[in-house]
């Protein structure tokens, strides 16, 4: 095991373990360098960094930013992940945020006055109540877990694919930063910018080479390497356009705790000889 960790999330976005119990489990599985990046919000940083202290462990200041990106030629418009870490001085990185969370709580709002009509009642008030009153923190799976528990749907993806997935009748896109400008407000903060799971936005390989080399082009610093579930041919893939595009690679395991069970904190995926880890960069 590499006891690096740099993409995990805690119940102040969407997991289910608290920023203490995250690094409580990340210490259990000996893990020695960990970064918290929920998503659009850095406030579960101080509650982890208490209990981090006391272990022999590097918790790296983390959060993953919801961001879009387009191709000239077709001009859609798409969403990436951009996960930032180590950030020196956050405070520019902090105004980005608010606005991002600003977005977040009214999408929530928009995406649950869709849903009224199409499930018969109105359950914004049930999310709600799961972060604690706090509109900004709430995600499509605090939605789709009420719609789990209202008896509307049985599994947390049929709420996905039936309601709030792209193309269906309540789903809200997240109009956040641009790539360029997310990458530009990171390292006006002294951080780092790292392209998240790039396999995973239904992309065509054509579409994940495009997006590898846009972010490099923008001044992205590293790649998260795919999962170990993904097929040889994509890992293969990625590593030959992090290798083209000079890029450096990050680690992570997306742990949401019992939202994605499947996803085990710790369990990352195996670097490549030649490549350079991003965690050696930080201070």
């Amino acid at each position: 095991m590499l006891g690096v960790d740099l993409h995990t999330h805690s119940n102040i976005s969407d997991g289910t373990l608290s920023p203490e119990q995250l690094v409580h489990a990340a210490h259990e599985k000996g893990i020695h360098t960990l970064a918290l990046t929920d998503h659009d919000t850095m406030d579960g940083l101080a509650l982890a960094a208490q209990i981090a202290n006391g272990y022999d462990m590097k918790l790296i200041s983390g959060v993953e930013i919801s961001s879009q990106w387009s191709r000239p030629a077709t001009k859609k418009s798409y969403s990436v992940h951009i996960v930032a870490l180590n950030m020196q001085h956050p405070e520019p990185l902090l105004a980005v945020l608010q606005q991002q969370k600003q977005i977040r709580a009214e999408r929530a709002e928009q995406i649950c006055r869709l849903l009224t009509p199409l499930i018969g009642q109105d359950i914004y008030a049930d999310i709600l109540s799961k972060v604690d009153g706090e509109a900004d923190r709430i995600t499509r799976t605090h939605i789709a877990k009420t719609l789990v528990e209202k008896g509307i749907v049985s599994r947390v993806q049929q709420a996905f694919d039936k309601y709030i997935k792209e193309g269906k009748k309540a789903y809200v896109k997240f109009d956040g930063l641009g790539l360029e400008e997310t990458i530009q407000a990171i390292h006006a903060s002294g951080g780092f910018a790292v392209l998240a799971h790039p396999t995973r936005y239904d992309l065509s390989a054509t579409n994940v080479r495009y997006l590898i080399e846009l972010f490099a082009q923008s001044g992205g610093d590293a790649v998260e390497l795919p999962p170990q579930i993904d097929p040889p041919a994509t890992r293969q893939m990625v590593d030959r356009m992090i290798a083209e595009q000079g890029l450096k690679v990050s680690v992570g395991s997306d742990f949401h705790g019992e939202n994605m069970p499947w996803i085990q904190l710790g369990r990352v995926p195996v670097m490549k000889a030649g490549q350079v880890g991003i965690w050696e960069q930080f201070q």
